[in-house]
């Protein structure tokens, strides 16, 4: 029969942290277990080239390239969704298909100004379709053709697109038609004067 002393001594040794029981000497550094890796693999014998950039615009982005942003909010239960696409593409939201002819913003250079040509149509029941909305919808001012439905708001975004940078019509400043040389004065030249004497 264990005595209490001995009783004590083996529990006062159980009691000690487990991490100071089988800590590593202090000269050793605890080794740090790697984490699995997967299987390297091979160089790749060809090099891939850097992509390149893309060209500068040389006119107007064609419309199947431009990038619309449409929002939806279903104002009964809060839902509300964006839908990213290129024009010509549609999407449903809740009883609404909307589709997106075309979309038009204004270059940087001028005042802002984004919109969209929508075609909505509202599914209820069993019956066809009902077109409830067509034509023009702008961001910047979405009360000026709303879709007026007591369940649904659809509202432009944004439309992305390319401009060129320069134009046919485009006139550099102090260039000649649009060289690098610089253009020289047409201004009347004064007479010459003779200068004062020196003193």
């Amino acid at each position: 029969m264990i005595g209490f002393r001995a009783l004590a001594a083996l529990l006062a040794v159980a009691a000690l942290p487990v991490a100071a029981q089988q800590a590593p000497p202090a000269s050793a550094p605890a080794a740090i277990p790697a984490a699995p890796t997967a299987a390297a693999k091979p160089a790749d014998p060809k090099p891939k080239a850097p992509a390149k950039a893309l060209p500068p615009a040389t006119g107007i982005t064609p419309n199947a390239e431009r990038v619309v942003t449409i929002g939806a909010i279903d104002k009964r239960t809060g839902v509300n969704r964006s839908f990213v696409g290129n024009p010509g593409q549609m999407f449903s939201f809740g009883a609404l298909t909307v589709r997106v002819r075309t979309c038009e913003t204004t270059p940087p250079w001028e005042q802002k100004l984004t919109g969209a040509f929508l075609l909505i149509d509202e599914t209820t029941g069993k019956a066809a379709p009902k077109r409830i909305y067509s034509g023009w919808m702008f961001a910047e001012s979405p009360s000026l053709h709303p879709l007026e439905h007591a369940r649904y708001d659809v509202w432009v975004k944004s439309c992305t697109m390319r401009f060129p940078e320069t134009g046919p019509a485009t006139v550099v400043a102090g260039s000649v038609g649009g060289g690098d040389k610089p253009a020289a004065s047409k201004a009347k030249k004064s007479p010459a004067v003779p200068s004062a004497a020196a003193n």
